[in-house]
This record gives C-alpha cells, structure tokens and sequence, in this order.
C-alpha cells in the first residue's frame, strides 16, 4: 500500500512520492467504539457513518442483529495491525489518553503544544449492554494498549 494524499477528511488516489514520505504522518485516533456511535459526529438518527460495513443499518439494527455494522473492528485492524505492504507508519492514539499525556504526543511529533481540552464527559448510553456484547473485546484490547502506539 502506497500512501496518497489528503482531501479534506479522505484520502484521494494521489500517490505520496518515496522522496516526500517523510513530510507526512499517518495518525489514527481510536476510541471505545460505543461512545463513537453516539459521538455528536455521527447522523442524528444514530445512523453508522457513511464508509461503514453496510451504512443502511443503524443502531437499531446493531442492537437487534448483535452485529458490528459501522465496521468499527476492521476499521481498527487496518490501522493498528502493521502491514509489509504500507510504504509508511501510522501513529496510533489512544484517545481516552490524549488530554492527560498531550505533551507526549506533540514532542513525539515535534510539534508544538496541542493545547487539547476534555469536553467529554461521563454518560450512560442506550443498549449498552448489547453493545459491550458486541464491542466488549474490542474495548478490552484498546484499553490494554500504550498510549501510542507506531504500526
């Protein structure tokens, strides 16, 4: 796999050249993927996102098929598992870690400070208990992982 560039959130078919790969850093940010189901990003009717597995189903249709319909668990895979075939890395972060351990994160870049502020708070979600059947493993891995993590 090659890496291409970037518009706005996706990426397009331009290959990045070998000479410019070092000017570009691949960074995935996971998190519990019960709380990115109800993230205020996603469709109000609580629709799984538009590159899901089969975005016609929803969260009523997780809860009821017990089944990970918005692709949560391949989406993570392909980042975090690494692959001989990328020609570059991807830096992955733990989000529930990101505000706390930021300084990490922005001299690990060479970057400035990221200034991040914590707007999540503590909440119960619906069918929670359904989706830790579904999730619950993918939750239990995320959590046991560093901080950041190169892949």
């Amino acid at each position: 796999m090659k890496l291409t560039g970037v518009n706005g959130e996706h990426f397009n078919t331009r290959q990045v050249s070998e000479e410019n790969l070092d000017q570009h850093v691949v960074i995935y940010i996971y998190k519990n993927p019960i709380k990115s189901l109800f993230s205020r990003h996603l469709k109000k009717s609580a629709r799984v996102n538009i590159e899901a597995k089969d975005p016609d189903k929803g969260l009523a249709e997780t809860v009821r098929d017990k089944v990970d319909y918005a692709g949560f668990e391949e989406f993570y895979r392909n980042y975090t598992t690494p692959n001989p075939e990328r020609n570059y890395k991807i830096v992955c972060v733990k989000y529930d870690d990101i505000f706390d351990r930021q300084d990490e994160l922005s001299a690990m870049l060479g970057i400035g400070p990221l200034e991040l502020v914590r707007k999540e708070t503590d909440r119960t979600y619906e069918h929670e208990d359904v989706l830790m059947e579904i999730y619950g493993h993918l939750i239990d891995e995320m959590e046991k992982n560093d901080f950041i993590m190169i892949c």
